[in-house]
């Protein structure tokens, strides 16, 4: 596989720091606010936007975890199962402003999985969406993010990686991967 740096974990903070600019401009007290991170990778970038925005508001926004395994429109069709992961939502999403963190967009199905898989914990006032990657031409279904750190032009050939120091111990990193037999 052909790899190639796309964010540096010096760029990943300065991004890491305007996204939660943004999300504070719109949701300023954060009042009826949550925050759930998609699992499996949506949850490292979701832990450190809580932690960003308890430095810049002071506000300790409820986060939690949401797996959509079961809710995958292709669950069934594969060769082995998937493996889920914990969902961990201590809170009701009934009337809320939900803001769903995922590391990567790429057909948006796994964020129509997501909002299927919300409604078991409440109906939401309103649904945002932010990720780290917004993978341009590779949509399935008509999902944007309300919220990206970077767009990168893809091709269904290659996919993203997201390095987080917290599971590597190295510095993080992005990486654009090019499948060699595409």
């Amino acid at each position: 596989m052909e790899k190639k740096q796309i964010i540096d974990a010096k760029l990943l903070d300065i991004i890491l720091s305007r996204l939660c600019q943004e999300v504070v401009e719109n949701h300023q007290n954060f009042q009826d606010t949550v925050l759930l991170g998609l699992q499996p990778r949506g949850i490292q970038l979701a832990d450190r936007i809580r932690a960003r925005l308890l430095e810049l508001t002071g506000q300790r926004v409820p986060l939690g975890y949401l797996d959509v395994t079961f809710y995958r429109d292709d669950f069934r069709r594969r060769d082995t199962p998937l493996q889920a992961n914990k969902t961990q939502i201590d809170f009701a999403l009934e009337g809320k402003k939900v803001i769903l963190i995922d590391d990567v967009l790429y057909t948006g199905r796994t964020v129509r999985s997501a909002l299927d898989a919300m409604l078991a914990f409440g109906r939401p006032k309103k649904v945002e969406l932010l990720i780290l990657i917004n993978r341009r031409y590779t949509r399935h279904l008509p999902v944007a993010p309300d919220y990206w750190g970077q767009e990168v032009n893809t091709l269904t050939s290659q996919h993203v990686e997201v390095e987080w120091q917290e599971k590597t111990g190295k510095p993080d990193v992005i990486w654009l991967l090019e499948d060699e037999l595409a």
